[in-house]
């Protein structure tokens, strides 16, 4: 999938694999990311970002995997499964908690 996301300025490219990730993902990826830098990116553009989500990770193969000079590549491990109610409810109270103390404290602050 390729986004363009407007506040970075730049390419993401996200890549969803259903396995353990390979040096062939990472080095396929890479790929992708040096082709966007070269033929897609504007000269305002920041460099792309290269994102692959995984079910399984290997961190030593991600680690080692990618190329130097690339530091926009990223692997990473995804949920195969949806949160239950509980747990998004439990998410949603957090979040609003939090919104609540930033907003007393921006409100303390003026």
């Amino acid at each position: 999938m390729v986004f363009y996301n407007y506040i970075l300025k730049c390419f993401v490219l996200i890549d969803l694999k259903t396995n353990q990730v390979t040096h062939q993902d990472i080095g396929q990826m890479d790929m992708y990311v040096r082709m966007y830098d070269e033929l897609k990116k504007s000269k305002d553009d920041n460099p792309t970002i290269g994102i692959l989500l995984c079910t399984d990770t290997d961190a030593d193969v991600a680690r080692y995997s990618i190329l130097n000079g690339n530091e926009q590549l990223f692997a990473t491990k995804y949920k195969t499964y949806l949160p239950t109610e509980e747990e998004l409810r439990a998410e949603i109270e957090s979040q609003k908690a939090i919104f609540e103390i930033q907003k007393q404290e921006r409100e303390e602050n003026s």
